[in-house]
């Protein structure tokens, strides 16, 4: 049976860190980091996110704005909007919740954010930093699942970690990190086009799953005592249910947790690392605007 990573637990020790960082940063007589959040149109799962993300970052002694537009706002008011967040000292961290309305370009405005403010970590060139290894923002979802593996004492290095979904968000960062010295893995990386799957995922001994697919891996894709982290949400009908929906991820957990070493539940496995992760990056930002 499985040992299950208490996600929650493990992101409220990261919050409680931030948090004595920023104590000790303004103690030395800095200000508090600032985090302004941009939040487009009414799309309730983005307004909930923004929610979860504002609060935390109060719990921690960050302290932000959402800064909240109609739908119709123009793209180039956006562009102006994060032009004016670049130039402005106090702000330390510039977060564009996404998806964006359909007539704004992600990929411009994404670019437009100042590298060093940009502490969701999708600006190119942070990428380009966390391919060659240098210091900037990793998305703070893979940032995650490496602290988890790291508080979970689950041995990275020289292992062979095996990760299902090469999307920009997940995918390829968690790649990236799990290659850097340090953690030190030895990393492969499947998609929909790979040939004999879990022939693959079997030689795993750390198995991440972020295709969006729910119950996609079963237990005779894993490796006998494995870390299997789930990152995927996925919304699956249930009548039982107040909603008319459960959230379940892209492992069978129920088959796995019999099999694996380690697993991650869904919710409350990978989910609230995000936000930790965000609140270290703003932390960071700070550092480098003093």
């Amino acid at each position: 049976m499985a040992n299950i990573i208490d996600g929650t637990a493990i992101a409220a020790q990261v919050r409680a860190d931030v948090r004595a960082q920023v104590d000790a940063w303004r103690a030395a007589g800095h200000r508090a980091p600032y985090l302004a959040v941009i939040l487009i149109g009414d799309n309730p799962a983005s307004a909930s996110y923004v929610r979860g993300k504002t609060k935390a970052a109060a719990e921690a002694g960050i302290e932000s704005d959402t800064l909240t537009y109609d739908s119709s706002m123009p793209e180039a008011d956006l562009l102006q909007l994060v032009a004016d967040l670049n130039a402005d000292d106090r702000v330390d961290g510039i977060l564009v919740q996404l998806p964006l309305p359909p007539h704004i370009d992600e990929q411009k405005v994404i670019r437009a954010i100042d590298p060093d403010k940009d502490v969701d970590g999708f600006h190119p060139v942070n990428v380009g930093r966390l391919l060659i290894g240098q210091p900037g923002f990793p998305p703070a979802t893979p940032a995650g699942i490496i602290e988890l593996l790291r508080r979970s004492n689950i041995e990275t290095r020289g292992k062979h970690a095996v990760v299902i979904g090469r999307s920009n968000i997940v995918g390829k960062p968690v790649a990236n990190l799990l290659l850097q010295p340090g953690t030190d893995a030895t990393v492969t990386v499947c998609h929909s086009r790979t040939r004999n799957l879990p022939e693959i995922t079997r030689q795993a001994d750390i198995l991440i799953a972020a295709i969006g697919r729910p119950g996609f891996i079963t237990a005779d894709m894993v490796k006998e005592g494995a870390a299997v982290i789930d990152v995927g949400v996925n919304r699956v009908e249930d009548a039982s249910r107040p909603r008319g929906y459960r959230l379940t991820g892209d492992v069978d957990f129920e088959a796995v947790r019999e099999k694996a070493g380690w697993i991650t539940p869904v919710p409350g496995g990978v989910g609230p690392m995000t936000i930790a992760m965000l609140l270290q990056n703003t932390m960071k930002a700070a550092r480098l605007h003093v």
